[in-house]
Order: C-alpha cells, then structure tokens, then sequence
C-alpha cells in the first residue's frame, strides 16, 4: 500500500535493522528474566559507560513510564515539579505525573527558545517552608526541547547548580537525547553527569529502538528504591532480554548516534531548502530534528494533501508548524517537500 510522506513525528518511523536482527538473536534459549539476564547485564554496562561509571540503569517499556517513574524516585506528594509550560509532562502525558505522584506540576513559561532557566524558577522558591503550598523538589527540562533546541553544558550545570543550591533535583527527559548530543558533537556524559543531572530519562523509540526508554540515575542515592518503583509502576517488563537486546544493538558501533546525526541532517536539509521561499518562515533555529515553519492556513492546507505534519499553533492568520525528521527520513522525501513548497502560490 503506497505511504504519503510524513514528517509527523520520528517515532512513525520502523526499527533499525541492526535493533531488529538483535531481537532475533534474544529470541535464541531462554534466559532469566525480570532483568536478571545476561542481556540486561551487558546493555547496563554499555549505558553506564556513555554516561559514567556511576550511572546506575534501568531499562522500562515507555516514554511516559520513564518519566513518571524517575520523577517519583525524587518527590514526595507535597512537593512540586517546575517544568517549561510546553514539557511534554505537562502537555502530552493526559496527566499520568500528577495520577501516578500525587505532587504538583509547576509549568514556567519559557521564550522562544523553550528552555528553563534559573531566572524562570526562581520566584518559585518564595514557596519553600510554606506548608500552604507544594514544595519545588525537581527542576524537570527536556533535551531536545519540545521546540526543537538544545540546551548546551553551561545552561545545564546553570540549572543543576541551582538546583542543588535549593535543594532540587534535575530531571532530564531525553527522549531525543541522541539529537541533542549529535547537534552539540559533544559526549553525552558533558551535558549530563558532568554538568550534575541527577536523574535522566534515555529515549530509544524515536531514534531506531523498537520499544524500550532506560531511566538512568547519575546521583546514585536516588536509585535506592528504584527497582520497587519499576515494578509498583508496571514497568519491570518480564521479558526484559528483549528491551536489552535492542539497546546493546543500539550502544554498539556509535549506531544511535549515526541514527541522530542522519535526522538532524535532514533537518537542516529541509530548513536551509525552504528558508528563503516567500511563503513559509522558519520560526526556529533548526539545533535538532525538527524543524518550525509558520505559513498561511491555505498553504498550510495545500502541503498537507501531500505530507503529514502537524499543526502545532492555529490561527485565522497562521498556522505554525513541526516538521520531525527521523533515522531512516530519506532525502528524496525532504527533496519533495522543498518542491511542492516552492510552487505555492
């Protein structure tokens, strides 16, 4: 059955070849399971060399899950989560934080670029010691923003310092982590545990893993109760050979990062392809996969009869637009966009 073009998300897109041949292989016996596995062991380790020595991680089935649950190993029910106001915790997850935590979720809200800053949570901390209000405990940011940016080290060690100061935590969702250490071309290990995050959530769904995110504590005393968290949280899958499998795949041969770099660059394909024509403005800078278009509701429309994408902002005189790029986006795909673009009138 012929397929449109879509550049509706970079989680559309299939499963790595090399992700999927190592679920083959996993299928191979049997093995222990609940993580107890040979599998688990090695993609642990292959995570806890990207990150550090002292990374400590745990492999769940979800986006969401990994959000959720790496957020209760820091808060209580009393406490509060500062967020950007487009965080995908607040916007996007039909309010699983708030059902599965009990604590309140504290949206700020970010400029153009769509990331926290110190400044932005600070007017939050007159709360703290009053027991009329919710207790900001975590600083939760995402990386790549929902806007498509990228937080650099010093902007992350800004926000850890000042949460440590405080007595927070830093929460780093990184489902498009990948992109974000392809569009920096730094280690992943500089914009996390050196820059003092406590606790990151690994994507893998959007970047070429089948199914399957990690939760990885960079402040070790945070994993403690991490294992009855996952299971309370019905994440501890039984089969987790299979979750490992991919991300051994996955850590092996730079594979995620070669995946990253491929979307990212056909990001800046299709930004620098349409950048100058009359009808479209790119809102954005373009630092990760996804690319911010603002164009008139009629040609908004008229693009949409040949690709998908979604329209992020509506109204009678615009719509702005997200455009994601994914592991496997060939150029010929990004090439006809340009071209149908181009001949809007």
């Amino acid at each position: 059955m012929e397929q449109r073009i879509s550049f509706a998300s970079d989680n559309i897109s299939g499963v790595h070849p090399a992700v999927m041949a190592a679920i083959a292989q996993a299928n191979a016996g049997t093995a222990p399971s609940y993580a107890e596995d040979a599998y688990s062991k090695k993609a642990a380790g292959l995570v806890a060399k990207l990150f550090g020595d002292k990374a400590i991680p745990f492999f769940v089935l979800t986006g969401t899950g990994a959000n959720v649950l790496a957020l209760k190993a820091m808060v209580s029910s009393y406490h509060a989560i500062v967020h950007s106001h487009i965080a995908h915790i607040h916007a996007d997850e039909t309010g699983a934080p708030e059902v599965f935590l009990g604590c309140k979720l504290r949206p700020v809200v970010t400029g153009e670029n769509g990331k926290v800053t110190p400044e932005l949570v600070k007017p939050l901390l007159k709360e703290k010691g009053n027991p009329h209000h919710n207790q900001p405990k975590v600083i939760s940011i995402a990386q790549t923003t929902e806007w498509g940016t990228v937080y650099t080290p010093d902007e992350v060690r800004a926000l850890a310092a000042f949460a440590h100061e405080n007595d927070m935590y830093l929460h780093m969702d990184g489902a498009r982590l990948a992109n974000a250490a392809a569009g920096l071309g730094t280690p992943v290990k500089a914009f996390t545990t050196d820059a003092g995050v406590d606790v990151v959530s690994l994507g893998g769904t959007k970047n070429g893993i089948m199914i399957g995110e990690a939760v990885v504590f960079l402040n070790p005393v945070l994993a403690e109760h991490f294992p009855y968290i996952r299971k309370q949280g019905m994440q501890l899958y039984s089969k987790m050979r299979f979750v490992a499998a991919q991300f051994i795949a996955y850590l092996t041969n730079d594979v995620w990062l070669e995946n990253a770099r491929h979307a990212n660059a056909m990001a800046k394909r299709l930004s620098e392809g349409i950048r100058n024509l009359p009808h479209l403005t790119v809102i954005r800078p373009t630092e990760a996969n996804g690319v911010f278009v603002r164009l008139s509701p009629q040609h908004s429309h008229a693009l949409q009869k040949e690709f998908d994408f979604h329209v992020i902002d509506e109204t009678e005189a615009h719509h702005d637009v997200r455009l994601m790029l994914a592991f496997n986006t060939p150029a010929e795909h990004v090439d006809a966009f340009i071209a149908a673009a181009s001949k809007l009138k």
